[in-house]
């Protein structure tokens, strides 16, 4: 690889350099600045939060990340001294801020309970994102570009345009955004500029054997016997290539483990040989059931979950609906199956 090309791949767009101009300007040092982003935090979330914190009190402005969820236990590790994380005090924590920065989404419904104190606040709200804006954007003022392969690729940039040092702690947790959100470098969205972060990420200390370590490879019992209750209702339509399977609501509690222990699961489904769409249906309780969408091919998964409400990524996105789990997944199946065979828009 050439240095023009190398130069090329690692430069951020004139037209995202002004974003990350724009929205920089409107912060100053000694402010404090609440970082959240979606229910459920995964490791794009949470690698930019942790990112983000410590790039701006380079520029002396103090971060509190401010989640709608508690912080998974399996980015712990992203977390430190220097990472003031609050997500437990809730609401109140969002009551002293000069200033909110949203990250990963750009749809204030997916804050959860933070919502509606989020619509209340009178300070300037900012989102950095790399989604579809939703029906209820966050903020009036955003870097946001749907060609990054994670919101940690926007965070990356921001340090390269304001010059701010990229430690070993930054490095790690922007390589956990990067690595989780495109597959460990298997999706679609994993783009020849994702690897070139990478490098630059692993020349500044990541280790990507202990971040492998880390991420994929400690899982509990309870995990392992979750997926197991999981694959067997396995269903497959190998005519038209659906699968999709599901998960009662008890199942945290029988096999005690978390929900970010269901990360992933939906993958099994979609490796089935003829795929081309997979769902996972989540039984959350009192009515309400998650289904998590994946796709393979020129299948538009976000556009099949905007009917419900959802959104995501044209591979991989999520819906929340309303019924108990029979009913939304006979709903679904229904119309995936439709929209499979070319009969919905």
């Amino acid at each position: 690889m050439t240095g023009a090309v190398a130069d090329g791949l690692l430069t951020a767009s004139e037209a995202r350099q002004a974003a990350i101009r724009e929205w920089f300007a409107a912060l100053r040092p000694g402010m404090t600045v609440a970082l959240s982003t979606h229910i459920n935090a995964d490791g794009d979330g949470c690698g930019s939060e942790a990112a983000l914190a410590r790039l701006l009190a380079q520029r002396g402005i103090h971060c509190r990340i401010v989640n709608p969820t508690p912080w998974p236990g399996m980015f712990d590790f992203l977390l430190g001294e220097d990472i003031d994380e609050q997500s437990a005090r809730g609401a109140a924590a969002l009551d002293d801020v000069d200033a909110l920065v949203v990250l990963d989404i750009n749809d204030v419904r997916r804050l959860g309970h933070l919502a509606d104190r989020v619509r209340a606040l009178t300070v300037p709200i900012s989102v950095i994102d790399h989604h579809v804006a939703g029906d209820e954007p966050v903020g009036s003022l955003a870097v946001a570009d749907t060609r990054a392969c994670a919101t940690g690729e926007l965070v990356y940039d921001i340090a390269l345009t304001l010059g701010l040092d990229i430690t070993p702690a930054i490095a790690q947790a922007l390589y956990a955004a990067i690595l989780t959100d495109t597959g460990s470098f298997r999706f679609s969205n994993t783009s020849p500029r994702a690897h070139g972060m990478a490098a630059m990420l692993l020349a500044a200390g990541v280790n990507p054997e202990e971040m492998y370590r880390r991420i994929y490879a400690q899982v509990s019992v309870g995990r392992m016997q979750l997926l197991r209750e999981a694959l067997a209702s396995l269903g497959s339509d190998p005519e038209i290539g659906l699968s999709h399977i599901s998960v009662a609501s008890d199942v945290m509690e029988r096999f005690d483990v978390t929900g970010e222990e269901l990360d992933g699961i939906v993958e099994h489904p979609r490796s089935i040989v003829g795929t081309r769409m997979a769902l996972f249906f989540r039984d959350l309780g009192h009515g309400k059931v998650k289904v998590s969408l994946r796709s393979t091919g020129d299948v538009d998964v976000q556009q099949f979950a905007r009917r419900y409400g959802g959104g995501g990524h044209a591979k991989a996105s999520g819906a929340m609906l309303s019924g108990s789990l029979e009913e939304v997944r006979e709903q679904v199946l229904a119309d995936a199956r439709a929209y499979l065979r070319g009969e919905l828009g």
